[in-house]
């Protein structure tokens, strides 16, 4: 959930009116956000960044830390929550977005090279826009947010804005050898290549994350202005013959993206919110983006579509009984326009505009309504039908059977789901790839690069870790492995075991043993003689992860559910035990 900070003071003066920390807390309850802190900036960058020097110039202006949800693109700046608030508290009707038409549109051509790197680009122009100081901030940190949110690092889309006038169209979207090209970075004064431009913010404390998403391309994108002037080398930085400042008048946005609904989604976000400093109001200029195949494409969509719900059915969700009108109200404060459709009376017409892509489904409609109405109004009842709640029966059981192992002498450990590759393969003795193991497709850690498919690697770390302690060891665990299955919906299926390892100067596997006859003792299941169909019983077995000819399959009714047996010395050293080993391992789910 990003976090935006806004002077209180500038807040409160653009929702025209004061509000005490507590009274603006509330309105931002009622409105699905939440007040974080109250802070300065003097006190975020002490806490922040540990920087006194900073922090001794820095302003004690109040700034407020809200928290929005991370699907709500349009309340990351200053402009869009005072919006939306104004909205929702019934000041102002939510804008209507139009595109005004100049005398010859600003193009942006894709070049079929692109399609190598970051194949597609939307356009669009904020005319006669007036800056302000907080303005400008403002618009700088909306793009942060959205470069760290829904662009996801600029590794879906990447943002740049630039002065207008200071370059001339139409422009291009190309992708060249690093080497072929040269510019002035945003705020530096030496002209680099591509190569050079790497080497030099490798160091950078902001930057230096984003290079990595093109820096082993063969080719870098870049777009050029109708002198093959570089605006901007995407996704990271922009030139500096074209940075805006505080006397820009004129914007020119570009998006370059790896996926195109994402840029669209962004570019909107941008000009809608910042429209509202053009001359002409939540005005936009749009731009044609001619593609690689010739064809020409129109940016912004700024598209507005209507969605029908059900009054019937949004009360009945929520558990509210309102009338039409007052749903359309609620729905209209929280910026989606709505009226009761005259020739059904139960159908809500509802506008959803560009500002709130959030938006997908019904659903999204009716938890709107719920958060207008404000959730705490909401009456509690009783559910309509009759239903007892009982514990899942294999959670039961598992409770129950760790009390009665940790009775026996055991001492539980809960260890982590997920491990390494070695763990359950090499250090078993067993080969991964045979397996039916689930694997993390990009772990960040070696200890974390597969799920476990047996409980048994995780106590026998557990052990190591604990070989200080007087013998015997006795460990045990009750918890979910993971196993790979392609009948199933998700390719994967939890199995409930239990595992229990002795660690003694001798194996103990009598120890074990008489665990296993306890538990069975505990879930009735007798030990099978002779013609019995039922019952529990041991059958020899070859396990490389077990001792020659001490290892068995425990059998119930005729299937294997589990082993048992004495350690392989192997086993031991390759997790640094020096001390013989026994263990049992089973599941459990036979007998829910």
């Amino acid at each position: 959930m990003p976090t935006i900070g806004v002077k209180r003071d500038l807040l409160f003066e653009a929702l025209g009116k004061k509000y005490t920390d507590d009274e603006f807390q509330d309105l931002c309850f009622a409105f699905g956000l939440e007040l974080d802190e109250v802070t300065t900036e003097k006190q975020m960058l002490t806490k922040e960044q540990g920087d006194v020097a900073a922090a001794a110039d820095a302003s004690e202006e109040i700034i407020y830390r809200i928290d929005i949800p991370a699907n709500r693109y349009d309340l990351l700046c200053l402009e869009g929550l005072v919006t939306g608030l104004r909205v929702f508290q019934g000041k102002v009707k939510p804008p209507k977005f139009d595109f005004v038409e100049p005398a010859q549109r600003q193009v942006l051509k894709i070049a079929p090279s692109t399609a190598q790197i970051r194949p597609f680009a939307v356009a669009a122009v904020l005319r006669n826009v007036t800056f302000t100081q907080d303005s400008y901030n403002s618009f700088i940190d909306l793009q942060d947010k959205l470069h760290q949110n829904i662009c996801r690092k600029r590794t879906l889309v990447a943002i740049g804005t630039h002065d207008l006038d200071t370059i001339q169209g139409p422009f291009s979207y190309e992708a060249l050898a690093p080497d072929q090209i040269k510019f002035v970075p945003l705020n530096q004064t030496r002209e680099l290549n591509g190569i050079e431009l790497m080497d030099f913010y490798a160091t950078h404390a902001q930057l230096k994350q984003y290079l990595p998403i093109i820096r082993d391309s063969p080719v870098y994108p870049v777009i050029y202005d109708a002198n093959r002037v570089v605006l901007s080398l995407p996704p990271i930085i922009n030139g500096d013959h074209s940075k805006i400042s505080l006397k820009t008048k004129n914007v020119f946005i570009e998006c370059t993206a790896t996926d195109l609904t994402k840029a669209k989604v962004v570019l909107d976000t941008i000009v809608c919110l910042f429209s509202e400093h053009c001359a002409q109001k939540f005005t936009v200029e749009p731009c044609d983006v001619v593609q690689t195949d010739g064809t020409s494409i129109s940016y912004p969509e700024l598209a507005v579509r209507e969605e029908r719900v059900s009054v019937k059915r949004a009360n009945a969700y929520i558990g509210i009984n309102e009338p039409a009108n007052k749903l359309a109200d609620m729905l209209t404060r929280m910026y989606l326009e709505a009226e009761v459709d005259a020739k059904d009376g139960d159908t809500l017409k509802v506008k959803i505009p560009p500002t709130r892509h959030d938006v997908i489904h019904a659903c999204d409609i009716y938890e709107d309504i719920a958060i207008a109405f404000g959730y705490n109004n909401i009456k509690k009842s009783l559910p309509a039908f009759m239903q007892i709640a009982k514990q899942f029966p294999l959670n039961k059981l598992t409770e129950q059977l760790r009390e009665q192992v940790a009775q026996a002498g055991f001492t539980e450990a809960l260890t982590f789901t997920l491990c390494s590759r070695d763990d359950i393969g090499l250090k078993l003795n067993k080969d991964i790839e045979a397996m039916p193991a689930v694997h993390i497709g990009n772990p960040k850690t070696l200890e974390f690069q597969v799920v476990r498919t047996t409980l048994l690697p995780g106590l026998l770390k557990t052990l190591v870790a604990n070989r200080k302690m007087p013998l015997p060891l006795k460990l045990f665990e009750i918890s979910d492995v993971v196993l790979a299955a392609a009948n199933s919906e998700v390719g994967a299926r939890n199995e409930r075991r239990l595992c229990a390892v002795n660690c003694n100067k001798s194996a103990g596997f009598e120890v074990v043993h008489g665990l296993l006859d306890r538990v069975m003792q505990l879930l009735s299941v007798p030990w099978k003689t002779g013609n019995a169909n039922q019952g529990y019983y041991l059958q020899a077995a070859e396990d490389p992860t077990y001792f020659p000819g001490r290892c068995a399959h425990v059998m119930f009714n005729n299937a294997v559910i589990g082993k048992i047996g004495v350690l392989h010395p192997s086993v031991l050293q390759a997790f640094e035990l020096t001390t013989p080993c026994s263990a049992v391992e089973f599941t459990i789910e036979p007998f829910v």
